[in-house]
């Protein structure tokens, strides 16, 4: 008996820790103290049959990968449990990084606008805000969120980038449309980029 509790002990903490999962987190999902988990862990005691289907279930492996000590069959790494308050939380953050972008581009737009009379386009600065923000929401999407939304964000980013030069140049009284076209094949090779992305 003594076995399977260390056998059961160092499966949870294994799994625990390939996670991500603090002893903490782990006790509010089962809906225990971390007391508790602390016991199981050190072997101490063995949760009963039902948290260990409930331990099982959260971290995709069988009651028998729990006792077994030898697996015979190679797991994949657990993925990252993430808690959808952190989620909420990363997402929070992220807009509130992009909405300061916009925060300073009407600062800089109204002091540019108080300060300097004569015909610029104080307004571009909204147009090169689009480019931060895609810049900010790319760099935030990559750490905290869904990867295959960056092909999207990447397509924006492009996409931006095009119209603020082009803006930029129209201002100086010249229509350089053409410079969109460097967006066709700058598509096509996020477009394949995604799909290799994807095979991988």
């Amino acid at each position: 008996m003594e076995d399977i509790k260390l056998i059961i002990s160092q499966n949870i903490v294994s799994l625990r820790r390939e996670s991500g999962m603090t002893q903490l987190e782990l006790a509010e999902k089962l809906n225990y103290s971390d007391k508790a988990i602390s016991k199981w862990e050190r072997g101490e005691s063995v949760p009963d049959i039902t948290v260990l289907k409930a331990i099982a279930d959260l971290f995709g492996v069988t009651v028998d990968y729990l006792i077994e000590k030898e697996h015979k069959v190679e797991r994949e790494p657990a993925e990252r449990v993430v808690d959808p308050r952190s989620k909420r939380k990363h997402a929070v953050i992220t807009a509130m990084s992009v909405l300061l972008v916009w925060v300073i581009a009407t600062l800089l737009f109204v002091i540019l606008d108080a300060s300097i009379k004569q015909g610029v386009a104080h307004w571009l600065v909204f147009a090169y805000a689009v480019v931060v923000s895609a810049i900010v929401w790319l760099v935030f999407n990559s750490i905290w969120h869904n990867r295959r939304r960056n092909y999207w964000i990447v397509s924006l980013l492009l996409w931006s980038v095009l119209m603020s030069v082009h803006l930029s140049i129209l201002c100086g009284s010249v229509n350089l449309w053409q410079i969109y076209l460097l967006g066709i094949p700058g598509q096509i090779i996020i477009m394949l980029w995604s799909v290799i992305g994807r095979k991988a």
